[in-house]
């Protein structure tokens, strides 16, 4: 494959300091209205990358299921795959690739459990087959085969026929509380712009804007 012939020119918009929101919160939900209107498929996927305790990065597409002042919020079990690595390194990155507008958005920041509560609001939102789906599931965990995971599902349509599939003690939501995100928009040349919230030193509860060579 001659991936080196694969070459486009980015025509887009300047990007600078001027045009975006001050907080950065709002700017990543008129950016995400903007995706909503042309992306195919899941359009709320974000791509979550997680350190393990030894050191060794992973990252994979989880559903962004909310939005605010307070952070950017997923749902998984507590016992996967990053589950485990936030238990130990409570620390995380989401990066919102949106190719199509030559866009991207790369959050940083602490994360942590949210309420029980808040949890459980959310799970009764969910389809029944889904929340069968996370008793059935120990994820991240090895599987023999197909056949079992089916069964083990099986099991939990069993456990709760008619009645309300309770909430996991094992699964919940996560928010992640940004301390930096950037902004990313694609321009002829490669002279991409650039810009980043962050937060100015001494001032926790302040942010600046910043741009950033391409």
């Amino acid at each position: 494959m001659d991936l080196d012939a694969l070459r486009q020119e980015y025509e887009t918009t300047p990007l600078d300091v001027a045009d975006v929101d001050p907080e950065p919160i709002a700017q990543i939900e008129r950016w995400l209205a903007r995706w909503l209107e042309v992306a195919p498929n899941e359009p709320t996927a974000v791509v979550l990358a997680t350190v393990a305790r030894e050191g060794r990065p992973t990252a994979r597409n989880v559903l962004l299921r909310g939005v605010d002042a307070q952070g950017l919020t997923f749902y998984t079990s507590y016992e996967s795959r990053k589950g485990q690595d936030l238990a130990s390194n409570p620390q995380a990155t989401m990066l919102f690739s949106w190719v199509p507008l030559l866009r991207q958005i790369h959050v940083g920041g602490a994360v942590h459990r949210i309420e029980p509560v808040e949890s459980d609001a959310y799970w009764v939102t969910r389809p029944r087959a889904s929340q069968l789906a996370a008793w059935a599931s120990d994820q991240s965990s090895t599987l023999a085969n197909r056949a079992a995971l089916e069964a083990r599902f099986a099991e939990a349509e069993a456990r709760f026929e008619g009645v309300a599939v309770p909430r996991p003690e094992r699964w919940g939501g996560y928010r992640l509380v940004p301390d930096t995100v950037e902004l990313w928009q694609g321009r002829p040349n490669r002279m991409h712009d650039r810009l980043r919230y962050q937060r100015p030193p001494g001032h926790p509860d302040k942010w600046e804007i910043v741009r950033l060579s391409p």
